[in-house]
């Protein structure tokens, strides 16, 4: 748990140090926007565990930077907003925070494809009528989606993610959001 704080606040950092130069907000190209960005999300998650198939909802925010065009760093952190009910036990994410390094497909349209990969702490709860189950790990996360410019310096972005994988748990979620560039 200690390296993957490490982790998040050293890509913060380095996020942080490469979006400091001024020249290189001029060289994005449109729908690499470009410096400093942070957005929210809403995820819908899909715990599968053995053979428990579970859809909760989760809000999370983000921020980061693009150090290129074609490369970006950024940390996000979440919690669950939306359980669901499977033979009398309610699931839900209770919290969940990763750090993320981004390959951007940079080009002059209003659309930028990109593939993340990273790693993520989930925290899950299983709530029973007499007895709580939490649980918490890290895995290798990785995922693709688009952000789509729709003003200057606010796009929306659609997103599907593999969180977590082990233990025969995996976390897949597909997310939603909107991103403010700086």
């Amino acid at each position: 748990m200690k390296t993957s704080r490490s982790l998040v606040f050293g890509l913060t950092a380095l996020a942080g140090s490469m979006a400091a130069s001024p020249a290189m907000a001029n060289d994005m190209y449109k729908s690499g926007v470009g410096g400093l960005y942070a957005g929210l999300n809403y995820t819908f998650f899909n715990l599968e565990d053995n053979s428990d198939d579970v859809d909760v909802g989760a809000l999370s925010a983000k921020v980061g930077a693009l150090a290129t065009p074609y490369f970006g760093v950024e940390a996000r952190a979440g919690f669950g907003v939306d359980d669901d009910r499977v033979g009398g036990v309610d699931y839900s994410v209770d919290n969940f925070f990763g750090g993320y390094a981004t390959l951007n497909l940079a080009n002059e349209s209003p659309a930028t494809p990109y593939v993340i990969f990273g790693l993520t702490r989930v925290e899950l709860e299983a709530e029973g009528p007499f007895t709580t189950v939490t649980d918490d790990d890290s895995d290798f996360s990785y995922g693709v989606g688009v952000n789509i410019e729709m003003a200057p310096q606010v796009s929306g972005n659609l997103e599907y993610m593999r969180y977590y994988d082990k233990d025969n748990v995996t976390v897949d979620g597909l997310g939603l959001g909107v991103t403010f560039n700086f």
